[in-house]
């Protein structure tokens, strides 16, 4: 009887601990899931068009060295905050294109690069997320003194040469064959470049509203 009993006593105990083991089992598997969806639980943020977002430039870019339709990639330099919190982080990585590249002139025309940005990848959990952003453009300062200086000045050497052959006429010959030295001068050399080293930062604007998720 005595045997009997203690038989009986763990298998109620065995089966209390089984009712223990398989009630509590789905409760904590419930908690865990519940804990996990509230840590990845986000909300949709639209940013504004028009932010501001600056770039860090992951390359080189010219008006000598780049082409339509190249690749550029830069970094985020910045969070960029929106209502008061972060909604994209500092590091991430923007992708983009060259939209124009065109040199400088020998006659006429300053140097020009422009560039624009249409996806982003968040630095934080590696989402990316289509934008547009306002084109950017760099242009040569103009040379327009420094070719008049060119000109000017052959044509004075030139106006002094002839003075000394022949007087009044012959002072306006020379002034007309140093200018053409001059001219000849400008045509055959090129403007100033511009160029973007890496590691270069420019400010870009959203074209049009950038909807991110971000952590509710």
């Amino acid at each position: 009887m005595r045997r009997l009993i203690t038989s009986t006593a763990l298998l109620i105990g065995g089966t209390a601990l089984a009712a223990t083991v398989v009630s509590s089992t789905p409760a904590a598997a419930t908690a865990a899931a519940a804990g996990e969806a509230a840590a990845y639980r986000t909300q949709a943020v639209t940013i504004p068009a028009g932010t501001l977002l600056r770039l860090r430039l992951n390359r080189s870019v010219g008006s000598d060295l780049s082409r339509v339709e190249d690749p550029v990639t830069a970094t985020l330099a910045t969070p960029v905050r929106y209502n008061g919190r972060e909604v994209l982080p500092g590091g991430s990585t923007a992708h983009g294109y060259v939209t124009t590249a065109e040199r400088s002139g020998k006659v006429k025309g300053r140097a020009r690069v422009g560039l624009k940005f249409s996806t982003i990848v968040t630095a934080d959990d590696g989402e990316r997320y289509n934008m547009a952003t306002r084109s950017w453009v760099a242009v040569a300062p103009a040379t327009k003194k420094k070719d008049a200086l060119k000109i000017g000045v052959p044509a004075a050497g030139g106006a002094l040469v002839g003075a000394l052959v022949g007087g009044k006429k012959g002072a306006g010959i020379g002034a007309v064959a140093g200018g053409g030295a001059g001219t000849a001068y400008v045509l055959t050399t090129r403007g100033k470049e511009v160029r973007l080293g890496r590691g270069a930062t420019v400010s870009v604007r959203l074209a049009s509203p950038l909807t991110v998720r971000v952590p509710a």
